[in-house]
């Protein structure tokens, strides 16, 4: 760029241009460009905002991959109460409904909307500028995410008309697609599953970490004009148009007046509702004429003149041909029906969850059995009951494996979680997992030892254990594919730095269930060794803070294993540390706070928080009086002004290793 004019000028033009793209993509679904060119303006946006500071703006496209992380929620008080809706079930009820509202206003026609099974929020825009966003809540009072919803990529941060003010309402939701791939993740990480798209969906946007809501790609429809100024309507169907116009994705909207044609429409959306990206649970009627809605009122909790028709889950009865048992990742053990084929929403269902012993035993579900199955939350099939007038004359009470299907070693009953759960270490089901618990950067730490080496070493046999990590054939791995004498060198010398580390991490490494970095590093300082942990009672651990009754039996458990003492051996000969070495908490930050801005040269942000909080330092989202230190790095924004304008010290990465290394003068 010439000048910095230019540049400025420049960089306007992406973040329209890139804005129009998003638009076209995400709302229209008809994108005007292939993604490698929408691709190249947003990195060349990128470098120039990087270069350019002074062109901070919290609204630009680049804001979409999140990044602020919040302490808390504040409260919001909705201007217009976000109230719920009326329900009805049934022909006769609608029809009840509509004639009662005829028979309070003249000629009314009605919108039919669905009745999207998602989060309810509010957006509130300024001169056409995204302003605030929140939840729901009570109706009244709801929580701030802004940050987050800006990280959803149909939610239009500048509007294509500059309206004074305007508050809409809408509904976030996680798309089916989108649902099924996080829970694939979690699975994969030995995290618990979400039940369904719109607890996805709640979770995703009461994220503290804008980064992690961005990464579970949420979407939202928009539904209603809550208020407006300097415009006005006759209708609801007209304001959802302008709405459109005005760059929102909104959700799909028919006018009609006759009570078959409303209900045939009820009917049309129900049979499509397999087809749709998104889940809805009902149809939503809307008296459309904006002026007669002031005659029908409104009730303390709902609108008199919407109402929503909820559709009953679509259920199937079928014969449950056997029971699977299935050992996931954290080793608790699953029960699948193995059903007789039937169609069901849409799709050939063959299996179903029964969820854990505890729900087998409650239905009394038999093999053999005719049971009722529905997909909870339109996704996931369960059984809901048995149909006991039909079953077999000798069917019998099914018995859960006393035995790991997988390595057959004992199981054990989990209170806590209502599992029941094979806590063999060296269980195939759950080795791959173990390992790269025991490699990953809060335990072991044995940098190179990722998922797909993992994978590699044991597909091959090069590993068949935790403890075969230090002493495997690196002639052998040098012949993997993707690895070669370079990388076996890196992880070997990974591997003996690992040894050499405190007995907390090794006991984190374990994997021991329900023992976290604060408990494995409570029960080093407390028992000193790892022999003395093994030793140690029932009685002793039940009176170890963070540890307690529960945990102990898990302890307890683990080290009852012949194969943990088998690993804990092999471990010890290959001169992994098993004493405790120190290791406390630091305290050079203790009752300090600091607040990290802007793109920082080395450390991602979460890798500086965490080093603060090591050492006892605390992590803010905003600068107050309260605030210790602003850590800035580039592109620091109105977190840097506002520090100076407090007066509050200001670091830069250089400032805050060069206090990590113990020299705190000079960073102030």
């Amino acid at each position: 760029m010439n000048t910095n004019e230019e540049a400025l000028q420049r960089i306007r033009i992406l973040r329209e241009t890139l804005s129009r793209l998003a638009y076209e993509y995400y709302v229209l679904d008809n994108p005007s460009v292939p993604d490698h060119e929408y691709d190249a303006l947003y990195k060349e946006l990128e470098a120039l905002e990087k270069q350019y500071p002074e062109s901070y703006d919290p609204l630009s496209p680049t804001v979409r991959v999140g990044g602020a992380v919040l302490e808390k929620f504040e409260k919001v008080t909705h201007r217009v109460p976000l109230k719920s809706l009326s329900n009805v079930f049934s022909k006769e009820e609608l029809f009840d409904y509509l004639d009662g509202i005829r028979a309070a206003v003249p000629d009314p026609s009605f919108a039919v909307e669905y009745k999207i099974d998602g989060l309810s929020v509010s957006l509130e825009y300024e001169k056409g500028r995204f302003l605030r966003g929140a939840t729901r809540g009570d109706g009244k009072i709801g929580e701030d995410v802004t940050e987050n919803l800006k990280t959803i990529p149909s939610i239009p941060l500048v509007l294509n008309e500059r309206v004074p003010r305007l508050v809409v309402r809408g509904e976030v939701f996680m798309p089916k697609q989108n649902f099924q791939q996080l829970n694939r993740r979690r699975e994969e990480a030995g995290e618990a599953l979400f039940a369904n798209p719109r607890n996805a969906a709640a979770g995703s946007l009461r994220q503290l970490s804008s980064a992690v809501t961005a990464q579970r790609k949420l979407d939202i429809l928009v539904f209603n004009v809550q208020s407006v100024t300097g415009k006005s309507f006759k209708t609801h169907t007209e304001s959802l148009a302008w709405l459109r116009s005005l760059g929102f994705p909104v959700s799909p909207c028919v006018q009609l007046s006759d009570n078959r044609e409303i209900y045939e429409e009820i009917l049309r959306r129900d049979r499509q509702r397999v087809f749709l990206p998104f889940d809805i649970d009902g149809a939503v009627v809307k008296l459309n004429e904006l002026d007669q809605r002031q005659k029908i009122g409104e009730l303390p909790h709902a609108p008199k003149w919407a109402v929503a028709y909820k559709y009953p889950p679509e259920e199937k009865a079928t014969r449950l041909r056997g029971i699977t048992v299935q050992v996931g990742r954290t080793g608790v053990l699953t029960p699948t029906a193995e059903l007789s084929p039937v169609m069901l929403a849409g799709s050939t269902v063959s299996r179903a969850t029964l969820h854990n012993e505890g729900f087998i035993r409650e239905k009394d579900i038999r093999i053999g059995d005719m049971v009722v199955i529905r997909k909870a939350g339109e996704i996931i099939p369960e059984v809901l009951r048995v149909v006991k007038e039909d079953r077999p004359e000798k069917a019998v009470p099914y018995q859960f494996p006393k035995n790991c299907p997988s390595c057959g070693k004992r199981v054990h009953r989990d209170e806590s979680a209502a599992a029941i759960r094979c806590t063999n270490p060296a269980c195939p089901a759950q080795l791959s997992r173990a390992i790269l618990h025991f490699a990953s950067k809060g335990a072991m730490d044995i940098e190179g030892m990722g998922p797909a080496v993992v994978d590699a070493f044991l597909e091959n046999e090069i590993i068949t254990s935790i403890a075969d990590l230090y002493s495997f054939d690196e002639a052998k791995a040098a012949a993997l594919e993707g690895m070669g004498e370079k990388s076996v060198e890196k992880l070997k010398e990974a591997l003996e730095r690992s040894k050499k580390n405190c007995l907390s991490r090794l006991i984190y490494a374990l994997g021991i269930r329900g023992i976290g970095e604060k408990g494995a590093a409570t029960l080093a300082r407390k028992f000193q060794t790892m022999e003395n942990l093994r030793q140690a009672t029932r009685e002793e651990l039940c009176l170890i803070p963070d540890i307690g009754a529960v945990y102990a039996e898990s302890i307890l458990a683990f080290f009852e294993q012949k194969s943990t003492a088998r690993l804990l051996s092999r471990l010890n000969k290959a001169g992994v540390n098993m004493n405790f070495l120190g290791g406390e908490e630091g305290t050079l930050f203790s009752g300090l706070t600091f607040v990290l801005t802007g793109t920082l040269p080395t450390l991602k942000r979460e890798e500086a928080a965490a080093m603060i909080e090591k050492e006892g330092g605390k992590i803010a989202s905003s600068v107050s009086s309260r605030t210790s230190f602003v850590v800035v790095g580039d592109n620091a924004g109105s977190k840097l002004t506002r520090a100076r304008e407090l007066g509050i010290a200001v670091w830069s990465e250089e400032d805050l290793l060069a206090a990590l290394r113990g020299n705190f003068s000079a960073s102030l």
